[in-house]
């Protein structure tokens, strides 16, 4: 329990109506869980808008309200507070009663539209070689040092952000990295937090069902170099045309890193083979075990990260070295007849594009490349049709099939991308809506030497559809059809 008045501090407070003695036992902003002693704050979701439930939850028992709009009827006992932004005080009083845990740790952020994950798995992986308790708060999974909690967003609500940080603390750990996701800037998740440093990947066509256009999206990942303080760094990109835009504004001290242009941390890219990579790093060799260019990317990130929070840059080069590749990112399996499954979670069309050129710079020629590739449904329904062109484009086989249509028509979802054949493709494509038969009508088509890339949904092990998730891995469908011989 902590008393109100200490939960509040940085809210942004306009009015208070009652005791902020009150002792709180616990803060939600969901009204199923408010109970005796709650803090409940009323936050204008897009979904529903929290005022609405103010009066449930004080009849559930709750201790004290945090709201923009004061009911009309306040009840005796209860804490009323008006502050100016919700959401935002949300954040920081979440950091509050949790003790603002970020504060503890060397908390660093990464967004961008790919390589989040990828990028905050391996400075993990790498901190943890280097001997520090370390978190973890990605897409794939959540981690305290060696225990892993399941992840069910990109980046969680306030509370839970802060109560999973707090945890961190309790275990000991010194450093946490995280996926920023727009989303999460947006609807101000973050707020509250503070950051030792912010790394930008790269921005391309992607959540614009929600953003709406491509400047708010920008905008959304902008906003979170906008928060950075003075002591904290800020790392991006110097090779996406957008990785300046993201500085302009920032307190934190600005730094870049390259494979093509002129950056603070420059990296170039020697050799591109299924092994992996050889890199040379501010001039340094390093053969690491990650395939492709955009790994380059991510590992040079991972590595001025690092050497950004103090660590030794030959210490941080070895440890490089030994990072092991993140669950369906460029995931890749053998077949007794030759045959290649590259499982990728590429859901846009940049990572699609990448993907392949990938898979094309290590074939140098050799071989076939049949692509899988779906669309999720309530998304971004532009990028349908770009994402069946891009795979045309670098496929010699393409088998359109279903993602996670959730409550839309798969064959809908299928038919827009369709749209973005040429008609001189339109021989080497396929549409196929239960992604097993896909995946099972490409192994048959393949022959020796061949790849195929089965793209979209990488480490998910389910497939959701009118709102019910099936256990579905990709990778183990294409394993034990390996192993029949189908």
């Amino acid at each position: 329990m902590k008393p109100l008045k200490d939960i509040l501090y940085k809210a942004g407070i306009l009015d208070v109506f009652g005791s902020t003695d009150t002792e709180i036992v616990d803060v939600c902003f969901d009204s199923r869980k408010a109970r005796n002693g709650s803090l409940f704050v009323a936050v204008r979701g897009t979904q529903a808008d929290g005022h609405g439930f103010i009066s449930s939850v004080v009849e559930q028992g709750a201790a004290a309200i945090v709201c923009e709009t004061l009911p009309e009827q306040r009840v005796a006992g209860v804490t009323y507070v008006r502050v100016q932004d919700s959401a935002l005080a949300l954040g920081q009083i979440a950091a509050n009663f949790f003790g603002n845990p970020s504060e503890k740790l060397k908390l660093v952020g990464v967004t961008g539209t790919n390589g989040k994950t990828t990028t905050v798995t391996l400075l993990f992986q790498l901190f943890r070689r280097l001997g520090y308790g370390v978190g973890l708060l990605s897409t794939v999974r959540n981690q305290i040092n060696d225990q892993v909690i399941p992840s069910t967003h990109t980046t969680p609500d306030p509370i839970q952000l802060n109560a999973l940080l707090s945890a961190m603390v309790d275990e000991g750990c010194t450093h946490a990295f995280m996926e920023v996701s727009s989303h999460a800037v947006a609807q101000k998740r973050i707020a509250g937090l503070r950051f030792a440093g912010g790394v930008f990947t790269n921005i391309t066509h992607d959540h614009l069902d929600y953003h709406k256009t491509f400047e708010e999206y920008l905008k959304a990942k902008k906003g979170f170099f906008d928060q950075l303080s003075s002591d904290a760094f800020a790392l991006v990109n110097a090779d996406d045309r957008n990785g300046s835009v993201m500085l302009q504004n920032t307190r934190a001290r600005k730094f870049t890193y390259a494979l093509r242009t002129m950056a603070d941390y420059k990296a170039r890219l020697m050799e591109n083979q299924f092994s992996g990579l050889l890199l040379n790093i501010d001039g340094q060799e390093v053969l690491c075990r990650l395939v492709g260019s955009f790994n380059a990317y991510n590992l040079t990130a991972t590595y001025a990260a690092a050497v950004q929070l103090g660590e030794s840059k030959m210490e941080v080069l070895t440890a490089l070295s030994l990072l092991a590749p993140v669950e369906g990112r460029f995931d890749y399996v053998a077949s007794p007849a030759n045959v290649i499954g590259v499982i990728d979670y590429a859901h846009t069309p940049d990572a699609l594009q990448n993907v392949l050129s990938t898979i094309h710079d290590v074939m140098a020629g050799q071989g076939r490349v049949i692509t899988i590739v779906g669309c999720g449904g309530d998304r971004d329904a532009a990028k349908r049709p770009v994402m069946a062109r891009i795979a045309c484009e670098l496929s010699d086989q393409v088998i359109l099939t279903s993602d996670n249509p959730r409550s839309e028509d798969p064959a809908e979802i299928i038919r827009q991308m369709e749209r973005g054949i040429p008609p001189t493709d339109s021989r080497k494509s396929l549409s196929i809506a239960d992604r097993k038969e896909a995946i099972k009508t490409a192994v048959t088509l393949a022959r020796s030497g061949d790849i195929i890339l089965v793209a979209g949904k990488g480490h998910e092990k389910y497939q959701e559809i009118k709102g019910v998730r099936h256990p579905f891995d990709d990778k183990k469908v294409i394993e034990e059809l390996f192993k029949s011989g189908n």
